[in-house]
């Protein structure tokens, strides 16, 4: 009978010592969860002050922008501001459109197809001037036989230098479409004037050629093969005069824009005074590549 009275009161010992243990653990639980909560409440409060009250700008002495580089709030916000403007910058980059890289890649037709990263358009050509391409001028302002103004420039490079064909053909001073967009095309050609000589048996005839000046004209022509005669797309045009002095005359006619185009389609360019017209690669040159 002793020993049963004795094992109850033990096991209600127990019972209450782990009862006790209980409140105990639950007790310190609710007290540092809500020291936490007041700590992390602190915390925001601090941080947030910090972010409106930090002044990040230039301006300040050298000892004063020392400590304020030591201060962690001044750090945090650097911090912050840093990722803020590489997450801007990074989302920018990834926002540029192929097809806008491929625009300003074809507006500087001298990136060639091996430089990196330069893409090309998907169809794109950029040809050059050949140095021994000059022909035999046609009659200013004539349309000739084959429905066109100006003297035909046939003699182009598109394969070695600085031009390239991409996706399209080089046949006979044409630049071949293979399909169906809106294209920009851009032209330019470059004209040295061989001057008069001004010497003391120039004749009458010679100073009326000076006065008179010349005129220069560029023309860029599209072939469709529904239709006969070659359609007039852009014309540029400058009047100069003929050089005095020992030196020659340099001028070039630039003209760009945008036509849209069918599968196989040809642009060609025509000049007036084509003998005059220096063929260098860099100076004379035509292309075009597809927009849209």
């Amino acid at each position: 009978m002793a020993i049963s009275i004795s094992l109850q009161c033990l096991g209600l010992i127990i019972l209450a010592a782990i009862l006790l243990q209980t409140i105990t653990v639950a007790v310190s639980f609710m007290y540092f969860n809500k020291v936490l909560n007041t700590m992390r409440e602190s915390f925001s409060r601090s941080s947030v002050s910090c972010l409106i009250n930090t002044n990040l700008h230039s301006g300040l002495e050298e000892s004063a922008a020392q400590e304020k580089k030591s201060d962690p709030c001044w750090q945090v916000t650097q911090q912050l501001h840093y990722r803020i403007e590489k997450t801007m910058a990074d989302r920018f980059q990834r926002e540029i459109s192929t097809a806008m890289r491929n625009k300003l890649t074809g507006v500087l037709p001298f990136l060639s197809p091996g430089v990196r990263g330069a893409p090309l358009p998907k169809v794109a050509a950029h040809v050059t001037g050949v140095i021994s391409s000059t022909e035999s001028p046609t009659a200013e302002g004539s349309r000739s036989s084959r429905g066109y103004l100006g003297q035909r420039i046939r003699a182009w490079e598109g394969q070695t230098g600085l031009s390239f064909l991409q996706s399209m053909e080089l046949r006979g001073g044409e630049l071949l479409v293979p399909r169906a967009g809106l294209y920009y095309i851009y032209a330019q050609t470059y004209f040295r004037l061989p001057s008069t000589g001004e010497t003391e048996g120039e004749v009458k005839g010679e100073e009326t050629k000076e006065e008179e000046g010349v005129q220069l004209v560029q023309y860029i022509y599209k072939k469709m093969s529904s239709y006969m005669a070659p359609i007039l797309l852009m014309k540029s045009s400058r009047g100069v005069c003929w050089p005095r002095g020992q030196e020659p005359g340099l001028f070039s006619l630039h003209q760009a824009g945008t036509a849209f185009l069918q599968p196989a389609d040809r642009i060609f360019i025509t000049v007036s005074n084509a003998s005059t017209l220096e063929m260098d690669r860099r100076a004379s040159y035509f292309g075009a590549f597809l927009v849209g």
